[in-house]
Protein backbone atom coordinates (compact mmCIF):
# COMPACT_ATOMS: atom_id res chain seq x y z
CA UNK A 1 0.00 0.00 0.00
CA UNK A 2 2.61 2.21 0.81
CA UNK A 3 4.43 1.60 -2.48
CA UNK A 4 0.78 2.30 -4.18
CA UNK A 5 0.43 5.34 -2.29
CA UNK A 6 3.75 7.10 -3.59
CA UNK A 7 3.08 6.04 -6.69
CA UNK A 8 -0.13 7.40 -7.07
CA UNK A 9 1.00 10.56 -5.52
CA UNK A 10 3.93 10.85 -7.52
CA UNK A 11 1.76 10.59 -10.43
CA UNK A 12 -0.78 12.84 -9.42
CA UNK A 13 1.58 16.06 -8.51
CA UNK A 14 2.95 15.67 -11.90
CA UNK A 15 0.66 15.03 -14.38
CA UNK A 16 1.07 18.12 -15.89
CA UNK A 17 4.01 16.83 -17.37
CA UNK A 18 4.31 14.55 -20.03
CA UNK A 19 7.49 12.67 -18.77
CA UNK A 20 6.58 9.23 -20.93
CA UNK A 21 5.60 5.56 -19.76
CA UNK A 22 7.09 4.47 -16.44
CA UNK A 23 8.36 1.19 -15.62
CA UNK A 24 8.85 -0.66 -12.19
CA UNK A 25 11.12 -3.73 -11.34
CA UNK A 26 9.83 -5.83 -9.13
CA UNK A 27 10.46 -9.69 -8.21
CA UNK A 28 12.80 -9.70 -11.34
CA UNK A 29 10.02 -8.48 -14.04
CA UNK A 30 9.13 -5.33 -15.34
CA UNK A 31 5.85 -3.62 -15.00
CA UNK A 32 4.69 -0.40 -16.93
CA UNK A 33 2.69 2.22 -14.33
CA UNK A 34 -0.88 3.34 -16.00
CA UNK A 35 -1.77 6.51 -15.00
CA UNK A 36 -5.47 5.99 -15.31
CA UNK A 37 -6.26 3.12 -13.11
CA UNK A 38 -3.32 3.80 -10.54
CA UNK A 39 -1.79 0.22 -10.84
CA UNK A 40 0.63 -2.22 -12.19
CA UNK A 41 0.44 -3.89 -15.35
CA UNK A 42 2.41 -6.74 -16.50
CA UNK A 43 3.13 -5.50 -19.96
CA UNK A 44 6.32 -5.46 -21.99
CA UNK A 45 7.67 -2.17 -23.11
CA UNK A 46 6.75 -1.44 -26.51
CA UNK A 47 8.84 0.73 -28.66
CA UNK A 48 7.48 3.84 -29.09
CA UNK A 49 9.34 7.20 -30.23
CA UNK A 50 10.84 9.31 -27.39
CA UNK A 51 12.43 13.19 -27.76
CA UNK A 52 14.71 13.77 -25.31
CA UNK A 53 13.68 17.58 -25.64
CA UNK A 54 10.32 19.27 -26.32
CA UNK A 55 9.43 20.77 -29.16
CA UNK A 56 9.38 24.34 -28.31
CA UNK A 57 13.75 24.02 -27.83
CA UNK A 58 15.96 25.16 -29.95
CA UNK A 59 19.50 24.73 -30.49
CA UNK A 60 21.48 27.81 -31.82
CA UNK A 61 25.36 27.47 -33.17
CA UNK A 62 28.05 29.64 -31.46
CA UNK A 63 30.88 30.20 -33.15
CA UNK A 64 33.95 32.42 -32.17
CA UNK A 65 32.56 33.02 -29.19
CA UNK A 66 35.00 30.88 -26.88
CA UNK A 67 37.62 32.63 -24.81
CA UNK A 68 40.70 33.54 -26.69
CA UNK A 69 42.65 32.58 -23.49
CA UNK A 70 41.33 29.33 -23.58
CA UNK A 71 41.85 28.45 -26.96
CA UNK A 72 45.38 29.83 -26.42
CA UNK A 73 45.86 27.40 -23.69
CA UNK A 74 44.35 24.57 -25.98
CA UNK A 75 46.70 25.07 -29.06
CA UNK A 76 49.63 26.85 -27.54
CA UNK A 77 50.88 23.26 -26.34
CA UNK A 78 51.85 22.66 -29.98
CA UNK A 79 53.35 23.00 -32.95
CA UNK A 80 51.82 22.64 -36.27
CA UNK A 81 54.36 21.76 -39.30
CA UNK A 82 54.16 20.38 -42.60
CA UNK A 83 56.45 17.52 -44.37
CA UNK A 84 57.86 17.36 -47.36
CA UNK A 85 54.93 15.64 -48.32
CA UNK A 86 52.92 18.70 -47.46
CA UNK A 87 50.91 16.52 -44.65
CA UNK A 88 50.02 18.46 -41.10
CA UNK A 89 52.10 17.48 -38.41
CA UNK A 90 52.43 18.60 -34.52
CA UNK A 91 54.57 18.03 -32.35
CA UNK A 92 54.35 18.92 -28.44
CA UNK A 93 56.31 21.79 -27.47
CA UNK A 94 58.50 21.34 -23.97
CA UNK A 95 58.21 21.89 -20.46
CA UNK A 96 60.15 24.33 -20.33
CA UNK A 97 57.84 26.67 -22.91
CA UNK A 98 54.88 25.96 -21.69
CA UNK A 99 56.19 27.32 -18.29
CA UNK A 100 57.44 30.35 -19.76
CA UNK A 101 54.32 31.17 -21.72
CA UNK A 102 52.67 30.56 -18.15
CA UNK A 103 54.58 33.02 -15.96
CA UNK A 104 54.86 35.22 -18.79
CA UNK A 105 50.88 35.77 -19.22
CA UNK A 106 51.39 36.70 -15.04
CA UNK A 107 53.93 38.57 -15.14
CA UNK A 108 52.84 40.91 -12.89
CA UNK A 109 52.17 38.11 -9.93
CA UNK A 110 56.24 37.85 -9.58
CA UNK A 111 56.95 38.58 -6.21
CA UNK A 112 60.36 39.00 -6.82
CA UNK A 113 63.53 38.73 -9.74
CA UNK A 114 66.64 39.23 -7.33
CA UNK A 115 68.96 35.99 -7.62
CA UNK A 116 67.16 34.47 -10.63
CA UNK A 117 69.57 33.57 -13.59
CA UNK A 118 70.14 36.33 -16.03
CA UNK A 119 70.29 34.15 -18.53
CA UNK A 120 66.22 32.82 -17.74
CA UNK A 121 65.37 36.48 -17.25
CA UNK A 122 66.14 37.47 -20.61
CA UNK A 123 63.59 35.29 -21.94
CA UNK A 124 61.36 35.70 -19.62
CA UNK A 125 61.24 39.32 -20.62
CA UNK A 126 61.42 38.78 -24.24
CA UNK A 127 58.02 36.41 -23.43
CA UNK A 128 56.20 38.89 -21.74
CA UNK A 129 57.55 42.14 -24.09
CA UNK A 130 55.97 39.31 -26.83
CA UNK A 131 52.61 39.93 -25.73
CA UNK A 132 53.06 43.72 -24.43
CA UNK A 133 52.88 43.16 -21.00
CA UNK A 134 54.76 46.15 -20.20
CA UNK A 135 52.33 48.44 -22.23
CA UNK A 136 49.30 47.97 -19.71
CA UNK A 137 48.72 50.83 -17.75
CA UNK A 138 49.50 49.19 -13.68
CA UNK A 139 49.95 46.15 -14.47
CA UNK A 140 53.02 46.55 -16.97
CA UNK A 141 54.71 49.23 -14.14
CA UNK A 142 54.73 46.55 -11.56
CA UNK A 143 56.01 43.96 -13.78
CA UNK A 144 58.70 46.45 -15.08
CA UNK A 145 59.61 47.42 -11.76
CA UNK A 146 60.80 44.12 -11.07
CA UNK A 147 63.13 43.17 -13.45
CA UNK A 148 64.50 46.72 -13.25
CA UNK A 149 65.28 46.31 -9.32
CA UNK A 150 66.69 42.73 -10.23
CA UNK A 151 68.99 43.39 -13.03
CA UNK A 152 69.73 47.72 -13.54
CA UNK A 153 71.49 48.44 -16.37
CA UNK A 154 70.80 44.64 -18.33
CA UNK A 155 66.67 45.81 -19.01
CA UNK A 156 68.16 49.26 -20.76
CA UNK A 157 71.93 50.91 -20.30
CA UNK A 158 70.77 54.01 -22.62
CA UNK A 159 67.40 55.63 -22.97
CA UNK A 160 67.36 57.75 -26.19
CA UNK A 161 63.94 59.74 -25.61
CA UNK A 162 64.84 62.55 -28.49
CA UNK A 163 61.67 64.52 -29.38
CA UNK A 164 59.52 61.65 -27.68
CA UNK A 165 57.97 64.40 -24.93
CA UNK A 166 54.62 62.70 -25.38
CA UNK A 167 56.05 59.30 -24.63
CA UNK A 168 57.82 61.21 -21.57
CA UNK A 169 54.11 62.19 -20.49
CA UNK A 170 52.08 59.22 -20.73
CA UNK A 171 54.81 56.77 -19.55
CA UNK A 172 56.70 59.02 -17.18
CA UNK A 173 56.85 56.36 -13.93
CA UNK A 174 57.87 53.62 -16.25
CA UNK A 175 60.84 56.04 -17.09
CA UNK A 176 61.54 56.38 -13.77
CA UNK A 177 61.97 52.70 -12.79
CA UNK A 178 65.04 52.53 -15.00
CA UNK A 179 67.99 52.07 -13.26
CA UNK A 180 71.76 52.28 -13.86
CA UNK A 181 71.74 54.31 -16.84
CA UNK A 182 74.33 55.30 -18.58
CA UNK A 183 73.10 57.54 -21.36
CA UNK A 184 70.16 59.46 -20.97
CA UNK A 185 69.19 61.73 -24.17
CA UNK A 186 66.36 63.97 -23.87
CA UNK A 187 66.83 66.67 -26.18
CA UNK A 188 64.02 68.80 -27.82
CA UNK A 189 61.54 67.70 -25.59
CA UNK A 190 60.81 71.51 -23.65
CA UNK A 191 60.77 70.09 -20.30
CA UNK A 192 61.36 73.13 -18.19
CA UNK A 193 63.03 73.65 -14.91
CA UNK A 194 59.98 72.25 -12.92
CA UNK A 195 59.54 68.86 -14.94
CA UNK A 196 59.40 65.39 -12.59
CA UNK A 197 62.01 63.79 -14.53
CA UNK A 198 65.10 66.31 -14.23
CA UNK A 199 64.06 66.27 -10.57
CA UNK A 200 64.80 62.36 -10.69
CA UNK A 201 68.01 63.05 -12.65
CA UNK A 202 69.52 63.70 -8.90
CA UNK A 203 68.13 60.39 -7.47
CA UNK A 204 70.70 57.55 -6.73
CA UNK A 205 68.74 55.60 -8.85
CA UNK A 206 70.42 57.66 -11.72
CA UNK A 207 74.03 58.00 -10.35
CA UNK A 208 75.55 55.97 -12.82
CA UNK A 209 74.37 58.28 -15.82
CA UNK A 210 77.64 59.14 -17.43
CA UNK A 211 76.06 61.06 -20.89
CA UNK A 212 73.63 63.43 -20.51
CA UNK A 213 71.83 65.51 -23.42
CA UNK A 214 69.71 68.10 -22.57
CA UNK A 215 69.65 69.99 -25.28
CA UNK A 216 66.34 72.31 -26.01
CA UNK A 217 64.97 71.99 -22.94
CA UNK A 218 63.84 75.69 -22.26
CA UNK A 219 66.28 75.07 -18.92
CA UNK A 220 67.23 78.06 -16.96
CA UNK A 221 69.93 78.98 -13.98
CA UNK A 222 67.17 78.03 -11.61
CA UNK A 223 66.98 74.31 -13.11
CA UNK A 224 70.75 74.39 -13.19
CA UNK A 225 70.85 74.85 -9.80
CA UNK A 226 68.67 72.27 -8.56
CA UNK A 227 70.18 69.34 -10.84
CA UNK A 228 73.63 70.47 -9.14
CA UNK A 229 72.46 70.75 -5.51
CA UNK A 230 73.09 67.42 -4.40
CA UNK A 231 77.04 67.13 -6.26
CA UNK A 232 77.77 70.55 -4.80
CA UNK A 233 76.92 69.73 -1.15
CA UNK A 234 76.51 66.66 -1.37
CA UNK A 235 78.62 64.84 -3.30
CA UNK A 236 75.81 62.72 -4.73
CA UNK A 237 73.51 62.62 -7.73
CA UNK A 238 75.40 63.33 -11.01
CA UNK A 239 78.63 62.82 -9.75
CA UNK A 240 80.09 60.44 -12.71
CA UNK A 241 79.03 62.87 -15.24
CA UNK A 242 80.95 62.56 -18.28
CA UNK A 243 79.18 64.50 -21.29
CA UNK A 244 76.84 67.24 -20.83
CA UNK A 245 74.61 69.03 -23.44
CA UNK A 246 72.73 72.15 -22.61
CA UNK A 247 72.85 73.44 -26.16
CA UNK A 248 69.90 75.71 -27.83
CA UNK A 249 68.56 76.38 -23.82
CA UNK A 250 69.09 80.55 -24.22
CA UNK A 251 67.90 81.28 -20.85
CA UNK A 252 71.25 79.75 -19.47
CA UNK A 253 73.60 82.85 -18.35
CA UNK A 254 76.62 82.56 -16.76
CA UNK A 255 75.66 82.42 -13.29
CA UNK A 256 74.18 78.89 -14.95
CA UNK A 257 77.36 78.30 -15.71
CA UNK A 258 78.79 78.59 -12.62
CA UNK A 259 76.80 75.89 -10.98
CA UNK A 260 78.72 73.57 -13.34
CA UNK A 261 81.89 73.57 -12.34
CA UNK A 262 80.99 70.92 -9.55
CA UNK A 263 81.12 68.37 -12.17
CA UNK A 264 84.59 67.49 -11.76
CA UNK A 265 85.07 64.77 -13.68
CA UNK A 266 83.22 66.23 -17.08
CA UNK A 267 85.36 65.51 -20.14
CA UNK A 268 82.70 66.88 -22.82
CA UNK A 269 80.50 70.29 -22.72
CA UNK A 270 78.33 72.01 -24.77
CA UNK A 271 76.90 75.08 -24.18
CA UNK A 272 76.02 76.54 -27.91
CA UNK A 273 73.24 78.79 -28.27
CA UNK A 274 72.85 79.88 -24.35
CA UNK A 275 72.67 83.07 -22.99
CA UNK A 276 76.24 84.09 -22.16
CA UNK A 277 77.15 87.71 -21.54
CA UNK A 278 80.67 87.49 -21.30
CA UNK A 279 81.95 84.48 -23.66
CA UNK A 280 85.64 84.41 -23.02
CA UNK A 281 85.29 85.08 -19.69
CA UNK A 282 82.92 81.55 -19.15
CA UNK A 283 85.85 80.20 -21.43
CA UNK A 284 88.33 81.23 -19.37
CA UNK A 285 86.51 79.78 -16.39
CA UNK A 286 85.54 76.70 -17.69
CA UNK A 287 89.45 75.92 -18.80
CA UNK A 288 91.25 76.93 -15.56
CA UNK A 289 88.45 75.54 -12.83
CA UNK A 290 87.53 71.96 -14.46
CA UNK A 291 90.70 71.77 -17.42
CA UNK A 292 88.00 72.05 -19.82
CA UNK A 293 89.18 73.39 -23.59
CA UNK A 294 87.39 75.18 -26.28
CA UNK A 295 87.14 73.35 -29.57
CA UNK A 296 87.44 75.24 -32.98
CA UNK A 297 85.96 71.83 -34.22
CA UNK A 298 82.03 70.77 -33.58
CA UNK A 299 82.66 67.56 -31.57
CA UNK A 300 81.53 63.98 -32.25
CA UNK A 301 80.27 63.87 -28.75
CA UNK A 302 76.95 65.90 -29.51
CA UNK A 303 76.36 64.70 -32.96
CA UNK A 304 73.28 62.96 -31.49
CA UNK A 305 74.09 59.38 -33.27
CA UNK A 306 75.64 57.89 -30.14
CA UNK A 307 73.23 57.77 -28.22
CA UNK A 308 70.44 54.82 -29.01
CA UNK A 309 68.37 52.55 -27.11
CA UNK A 310 70.02 49.65 -25.71
CA UNK A 311 68.79 46.47 -23.82
CA UNK A 312 66.26 44.44 -23.01
CA UNK A 313 63.59 47.09 -23.31
CA UNK A 314 64.70 48.03 -26.29
CA UNK A 315 61.44 47.24 -28.11
CA UNK A 316 59.11 48.13 -25.26
CA UNK A 317 60.16 51.86 -25.81
CA UNK A 318 59.01 51.47 -29.72
CA UNK A 319 55.46 49.68 -28.88
CA UNK A 320 55.54 52.96 -26.10
CA UNK A 321 55.67 55.46 -29.17
CA UNK A 322 53.74 53.31 -31.34
CA UNK A 323 50.40 53.54 -28.81
CA UNK A 324 51.43 56.53 -28.13
CA UNK A 325 51.43 57.64 -31.97
CA UNK A 326 47.63 55.49 -32.43
CA UNK A 327 46.20 57.62 -29.62
CA UNK A 328 47.34 61.04 -31.41
CA UNK A 329 45.55 59.48 -34.92
CA UNK A 330 41.70 60.48 -34.22
CA UNK A 331 41.71 64.21 -35.73
CA UNK A 332 39.63 64.28 -38.63
CA UNK A 333 38.09 67.07 -37.38
CA UNK A 334 41.14 69.07 -37.55
CA UNK A 335 40.61 70.31 -41.24
CA UNK A 336 37.12 71.76 -40.59
CA UNK A 337 37.96 73.54 -37.73
CA UNK A 338 41.20 75.44 -39.63
CA UNK A 339 38.92 76.21 -42.45
CA UNK A 340 36.22 77.82 -39.95
CA UNK A 341 39.01 80.09 -38.10
CA UNK A 342 40.10 80.99 -41.91
CA UNK A 343 36.41 81.77 -42.86
CA UNK A 344 35.84 84.04 -40.22
CA UNK A 345 39.06 86.03 -40.40
CA UNK A 346 40.74 84.64 -37.76
CA UNK A 347 44.20 83.94 -37.17
CA UNK A 348 45.37 80.26 -37.13
CA UNK A 349 46.79 78.95 -34.23
CA UNK A 350 49.99 76.82 -35.19
CA UNK A 351 49.02 73.17 -33.54
CA UNK A 352 52.79 71.40 -35.74
CA UNK A 353 54.56 69.09 -34.18
CA UNK A 354 58.11 71.45 -32.57
CA UNK A 355 61.04 69.45 -34.57
CA UNK A 356 64.60 69.88 -33.55
CA UNK A 357 67.10 69.85 -35.96
CA UNK A 358 70.99 69.59 -35.51
CA UNK A 359 72.05 73.11 -36.03
CA UNK A 360 70.32 75.92 -34.35
CA UNK A 361 69.89 79.38 -36.06
CA UNK A 362 70.90 80.63 -32.19
CA UNK A 363 73.87 78.41 -32.32
CA UNK A 364 75.08 79.44 -35.67
CA UNK A 365 74.48 83.32 -34.10
CA UNK A 366 76.51 82.65 -30.26
CA UNK A 367 79.11 80.09 -32.40
CA UNK A 368 80.37 76.75 -31.65
CA UNK A 369 80.87 76.50 -27.72
CA UNK A 370 82.20 73.28 -27.09
CA UNK A 371 84.42 72.30 -24.78
CA UNK A 372 86.82 69.10 -24.05
CA UNK A 373 89.41 67.84 -21.77
CA UNK A 374 92.90 67.38 -23.40
CA UNK A 375 94.44 64.67 -21.32
CA UNK A 376 91.64 62.16 -21.95
CA UNK A 377 92.14 60.01 -25.14
CA UNK A 378 89.45 57.83 -24.57
CA UNK A 379 86.80 60.42 -26.16
CA UNK A 380 86.16 60.79 -29.43
CA UNK A 381 88.17 64.51 -29.80
CA UNK A 382 89.52 66.36 -32.92
CA UNK A 383 93.10 66.30 -32.76
CA UNK A 384 94.99 69.41 -32.08
CA UNK A 385 96.82 70.87 -34.67
CA UNK A 386 99.64 73.20 -32.36
CA UNK A 387 101.54 71.70 -29.82
CA UNK A 388 102.35 74.67 -26.69
CA UNK A 389 105.79 75.00 -26.44
CA UNK A 390 107.42 74.91 -22.99
CA UNK A 391 107.14 78.31 -22.35
CA UNK A 392 103.56 78.60 -22.41
CA UNK A 393 103.21 75.17 -20.17
CA UNK A 394 105.50 76.91 -17.33
CA UNK A 395 103.03 80.22 -18.27
CA UNK A 396 99.41 77.97 -17.86
CA UNK A 397 100.65 76.32 -14.51
CA UNK A 398 101.32 79.92 -12.69
CA UNK A 399 97.90 80.87 -14.12
CA UNK A 400 96.78 77.86 -13.10
CA UNK A 401 98.03 78.33 -9.78
CA UNK A 402 97.07 81.97 -9.33
CA UNK A 403 93.44 80.36 -10.32
CA UNK A 404 93.86 77.96 -7.13
CA UNK A 405 94.09 80.23 -4.58
CA UNK A 406 91.42 82.66 -5.76
CA UNK A 407 89.14 79.63 -5.80
CA UNK A 408 90.35 79.16 -2.19
CA UNK A 409 89.35 82.69 -0.74
CA UNK A 410 85.66 82.10 -2.81
CA UNK A 411 85.22 78.81 -1.26
CA UNK A 412 83.53 80.75 1.69
CA UNK A 413 80.76 81.95 -0.44
CA UNK A 414 80.09 78.69 -1.78
CA UNK A 415 79.67 77.48 1.80
CA UNK A 416 77.48 80.05 2.42
CA UNK A 417 74.13 78.80 1.87
CA UNK A 418 71.11 80.64 0.89
CA UNK A 419 67.75 79.53 2.30
CA UNK A 420 66.39 78.11 -1.01
CA UNK A 421 69.71 76.30 -1.14
CA UNK A 422 68.19 74.59 2.33
CA UNK A 423 65.07 74.16 1.16
CA UNK A 424 65.79 72.15 -1.93
CA UNK A 425 68.39 70.17 -0.04
CA UNK A 426 65.98 69.20 2.75
CA UNK A 427 63.71 67.28 0.26
CA UNK A 428 66.34 64.66 -0.71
Amino acid sequence: QSWSRGMSYCLHSESHLDTGPIYVRENGKLHMVTRGAGGVQNVTPKARPFSLFSRSFSVELCMNREDDRARRQRTDHFIFTYTKEGNLRYSAKSLFSLVLGYISDNVDHIDSLIGFPEQIAEKLFSAAEARQKFTEPVTGLRALQKFTEAYGSLVLCSLCLRNRYLVISEKLEEIKSFRELTCLDLSCCKLGDEHELLEHLTKEALSSVKRLLLKDNSLSDAGLRRMTAPVRVLKKGLENLLVLDLSCNPKITDVGIGYLLSFKKLNCLDISGTGLKDVDAVIKRLQTQIGLVHSKVPLKEFDHSNCKTEGWAEQTVLQWEQAVMEARKPQENLKSRVAALHFYGKTRRIEEVVKCTLVEPETKASGNLQFYKENIQNCHLPLKKEVAGSHELKNNKKRALAEQERERTSKQKHLCLTVEDWDLLNTY
